[in-house]
């Protein structure tokens, strides 16, 4: 038995729904309502750690990172997708606070327990 680079993202993001929903943010939509750009990075996260299998999870954020900016997302202090505004690209990982470090950790730490199950 095996799962898609896609299937993987979306078990990834309903963690972190999940992981949001226990912390008072609701504001994370299903998989299936999720706008495209929130899907392809986290099918873009899953496919940059099953190609770097060295990575750590600070490595993670930092690709994630870079991929926002590329995307025209800038630092400021509160999310804002119509601006496309996102804290966490203000700050290095080392900096985060635990929970958005947590989410990182979740993120990784999935993929890593999936990554014999995925094939695509």
């Amino acid at each position: 038995m095996s799962i898609s680079i896609t299937d993987a993202a979306k078990v990834c993001h309903e963690a972190h729904r999940a992981f949001c929903a226990a912390l008072g943010d609701h504001s994370q939509l299903p998989w299936e309502e999720a706008p495209g750009w929130l899907v392809r990075s986290a099918v873009n996260s899953v496919t940059f750690l099953l190609d770097n299998p060295n990575a750590k999870t600070s490595d993670l954020h930092e690709f994630w990172m870079a991929e926002k900016r590329r995307e025209g997302w800038a630092g400021a202090e509160n999310k804002d997708e119509e601006l496309k505004t996102h804290p966490g690209l203000l700050m290095l990982y080392s900096r985060l606070p635990l929970e958005q470090r947590t989410k990182d950790q979740l993120f990784y730490n999935i993929v890593s327990a999936l990554r014999p199950l995925i094939k695509d």
